[in-house]
């Protein structure tokens, strides 16, 4: 099969590379890809949110499937628009997708389904949202934009000062767009978070092996809310106990009301969840692979990756055994300093080969610009190390030293990727 990819990122690069290890994998193409994503597909320089373009992108190179990696073009309605082309697709529909595009949305179908989530409140007034927050006198105190905001629109806010901050924020000084049109303010809840990836073609759901996201910038869960800083996998919360309570009372329920709903989910559904002393609970749904779990849960992945996702596209995913690794993996992101702030980028990354790999590890690209023969920085999340090993101590080991090799200006990851894991 010919494989068109849409993205750009880490996320994107380690579904190319796990693509690659299937022999039904024939050309794979990528826009708009990056400087490592180079070395393993043709790019081409089309911008991801580019409906037409991709769509035109695809008819031209004749390409038997094109998986469609980000959120923003799934919201959009990329696959709606492949398949009535008649281009066979991996991802939502749109009117799938919203489950991660509007947490206003998501919210609500969950308190229809009794699916477990924190007590929340939905405002389209920042006044009435102040109000409430003032009145409740709750603290900390979560506030969500109610779009897509690249990963960044949730505030946990320590007083009321760093609530109307992030309030104003979002709906007044419209940092995240329309994305900020509504707000939803939730408790805090409190307990170690799992991030649990699943297949599912809209009537069965598999889920992949569990991960652990590292989303604060600086060791010790401090600093702000990045895309991700690192991850491990499988995450040492996700007993079997917890695992049989996720399925039975949050994944199957969530399939089962979507479709109810009239929005059939097809593809990867992400459930962001939190262990609370009351049980899992629901933070937040992504409509596809996360960024950066993907890069250490498909390198667990035994079966053959486009075996899976042609039953998911033909709705027989029951009819396939999905296997996985014993192993352990562990992702450490090496980002531009001032990440997620202002940062610099065409530094010159050193300690890499044309293939981006280091000895005992594989190098995802995530930010990055190939220019003859030279790697530079092209992001703010440049490279995720990552290293798979029998115990998860050894691999995050084994990270760590792939990283100790690769060096640019600025440089700035965390030390403590899977050793902070309250």
């Amino acid at each position: 099969m010919d494989i068109l990819v849409v993205g750009g990122g880490g996320r994107e690069h380690a579904i190319i590379r796990k693509l690659k290890e299937s022999p039904k994998c024939g050309k794979l193409y990528c826009a708009p890809g990056n400087g490592g994503i180079s070395c393993d597909a043709e790019c081409f320089d089309v911008n991801a949110l580019d409906i037409e373009g991709i769509v035109a992108l695809a008819k031209r190179l004749k390409v038997d499937l094109v998986f469609v990696a980000p959120d923003d073009p799934l919201a959009a309605g990329m696959v709606d628009a492949l398949e009535k082309e008649g281009i066979a697709a991996f991802g939502p529909r749109a009117n799938a997708a919203i489950i991660e595009g509007s947490k206003v949305f998501s919210k609500e179908l969950m308190k229809k389904y009794n699916i477990p989530t924190a007590e929340y409140e939905v405002f389209d007034n920042p006044e009435k949202a102040l109000e409430f927050i003032r009145q409740r006198n709750q603290y900390p105190v979560v506030v969500k934009a109610d779009g897509l905001a690249l990963g960044k629109g949730v505030s946990l806010c320590a007083s009321y000062e760093d609530a109307e901050n992030a309030v104003n924020s979002i709906m007044v000084d419209k940092v995240f767009g329309k994305s900020g049109d509504r707000i939803v303010v939730e408790e805090f809840l409190t307990g170690p978070e799992v991030s649990v990836l699943a297949f599912t073609d809209g009537k069965a759901i598999f889920p992949m092996v569990s991960s652990m996201d590292h989303k604060r910038v600086f060791d010790g869960n401090l600093g702000p809310n990045t895309g991700g800083m690192g991850t491990i996998s499988p995450n040492p919360h996700y007993t079997k106990d917890v695992s049989e309570y996720c399925m039975k009372n949050i994944f199957v329920p969530t399939i089962e009301a979507m479709r109810k709903e009239g929005r059939p989910f097809k593809g990867c559904l992400y459930f962001g969840l939190m262990i609370t002393p009351n049980g899992p609970k629901v933070i937040e749904y992504n409509c596809r692979f996360g960024d950066p779990e993907t890069q250490v849960v498909l390198p667990l992945l035994k079966t053959d990756f486009i075996d899976i996702i042609t039953a998911i596209i033909d709705e027989r995913l029951d009819e396939i055994n999905i296997e996985w690794s014993d192993e352990s993996c562990a992702c450490v992101v090496m980002a531009s300093g001032g990440y997620p702030g202002t940062y610099k980028k065409g530094v010159k990354i050193e300690g890499l080969d044309s293939n981006g790999q280091v000895e005992g590890a594989t190098v995802y690209h995530a930010g990055t610009k190939l220019s003859d023969g030279v790697f530079y920085t092209n992001g703010g999340r440049v490279l995720g190390v990552t290293a798979k090993a029998e115990t998860l101590d050894e691999a995050i080991d084994r990270a760590y030293e792939a990283v100790h090799r690769i060096n640019f200006e600025s440089c700035h990851y965390r030390r403590d990727i899977g050793r902070y894991t309250k």
